[in-house]
């Protein structure tokens, strides 16, 4: 079993930058990817940002595409979510996940285990 825990999150005006950390304990050798999504109220839950946990692929969405940066430090365990120049439409809980399975990291149903998530809303 994989444990994922976020923090980062918080109350930031449009325009601001965060920098979300998730992570990541527990049967590590098990984790292909893990990624980052968010779900906003009366919103589906949307992929965001995926790593691969043992190469190098980088996967994005979008709207975040060009202001976000993930990246994974397998030493600390950890994967990391940039976000510059956020507007109020980023305002979401931000959640974190794992694939252990090759699947296809940008889809939701590739994932296993989730954190609780955390919030992050964007004033303008």
């Amino acid at each position: 079993q994989v444990q994922l825990v976020e923090s980062g999150g918080g109350l930031v005006q449009s325009g601001d930058s965060l920098r979300l950390s998730c992570a990541v304990s527990g049967d590590i050798d098990s984790i292909f990817a893990v990624g980052w999504f968010r779900q906003a109220p009366g919103k589906i839950r949307e992929f965001v940002a995926a790593h691969h946990w043992l190469g190098n692929s980088l996967y994005y969405a979008d709207s975040v595409k060009g202001r976000a940066v993930i990246s994974r430090d397998r030493v600390k365990k950890t994967v990391d979510l940039q976000m510059d120049r956020l507007t109020p439409e980023d305002t979401a809980v931000y959640y974190c996940a794992d694939v252990t399975t090759h699947s296809d990291p940008r889809l939701i149903y590739s994932y296993d285990h989730w954190g609780q998530g955390t919030q992050v809303t964007v004033s303008s």
